[in-house]
């Protein structure tokens, strides 16, 4: 497997107030023809995330056709799981609607900060959002406690959707937890069954997280990349196998894409979002700093 890097689509840099700063987390979203809206979330001054839009032709896809001025989501209630910051996941669409699965932003806690799942609903195309509800849709369980319980993906097959998500086993501290991704299933996509399925595993000495699965399924082969961190280092790309989509085989040396020499991702690369586009391959992911520096695109090399 071989990626190649078509190069950055956009640098934060204080464009509109929501994107003062970083470009995290992109989802992209197919309209017509070679267009694609790609969702993202930026920062505004005091730090605080909200979900906007980009428009590109994913041929030309560093010439950005459109850029929202407004966020198309923006942060919760005062006191509400996503009052300190919302970022996009993951997009399913369905029948007319769109299903946006959105990580909440708190800082309830001792912890640095609370990530959980709700989900936002656009009933025109996805040019504007409303809340399916005020509070997750991944909610705390007795098994899973902790405060990080993000959905990153979903395939909707024979009626089931078929969900991977960041899931914390604990925290080291107040500023690093541990966590990897797990497996659930829903027929609605907003109540879940999780049965404790651990998808992707540690694997590495010291491993602390494994993020933002995007599975695709392939010739009855699920495929699935993601990132993952050591310590308290910055992310590096993964990828796994898995013939049923419950247990993945780790693969992180065939990822087929790494660190560049110098520049926008040369210190980190991480949040894969990975699709189809007329019989090829491509991948959204950001680069330094959780995307400080922005999010790029590259083209997996066909054999």
């Amino acid at each position: 497997m071989k990626w190649v890097k078509l190069g950055r689509v956009i640098e934060p840099k204080g464009q509109y107030d929501w994107l003062i700063s970083h470009a995290m987390l992109p989802v992209a979203d197919y309209i017509e023809g070679d267009i694609y809206r790609i969702y993202f979330s930026g920062r505004d001054k005091n730090n605080i995330s909200r979900i906007g839009y980009l428009v590109v032709d994913i041929n030309k896809p560093q010439d950005i056709l459109e850029l929202s001025k407004d966020p198309v989501v923006d942060v919760g209630s005062l006191g509400c799981y996503d009052d300190n910051g919302v970022s996009p996941t993951c997009l399913v669409s369905v029948d007319d609607k769109k299903y946006l699965y959105i990580m909440g932003w708190n800082k309830g806690s001792r912890v640095r900060a609370a990530e959980v799942s709700g989900l936002a609903i656009s009933y025109d195309s996805g040019l504007s959002f409303s809340r399916y509800s005020n509070v997750p849709v991944l909610e705390r369980t007795t098994d899973e406690p902790y405060t990080i319980l993000v959905i990153s993906s979903i395939i909707i097959e024979n009626g089931v959707w078929r969900m991977w998500y960041d899931s914390a086993d604990y925290w080291i501290d107040e500023t690093l937890p541990k966590y990897n991704i797990k497996y659930a299933e829903s027929t609605d996509g907003i109540n879940w069954i999780r049965k404790k399925i651990v998808a992707v595993d540690y694997l590495y000495e010291n491993e602390t997280r494994v993020s933002r699965a995007c599975v695709v399924k392939k010739d009855n082969l699920y495929q699935m990349w993601y990132c993952y961190a050591i310590g308290t280092g910055g992310y590096n790309m993964g990828y796994g196998v898995s013939e049923d989509g419950y247990s993945f085989q780790r693969k992180d040396k065939d990822v087929g894409i790494t660190l560049s020499d110098s520049g926008w991702d040369s210190e980190m690369i991480c949040y894969p979002h990975v699709f189809n586009h007329k019989g090829h391959t491509y991948m959204l992911y950001c680069g330094n700093g959780y995307g400080r520096t922005g999010f790029g695109i590259a083209k997996l090399m066909e054999d």
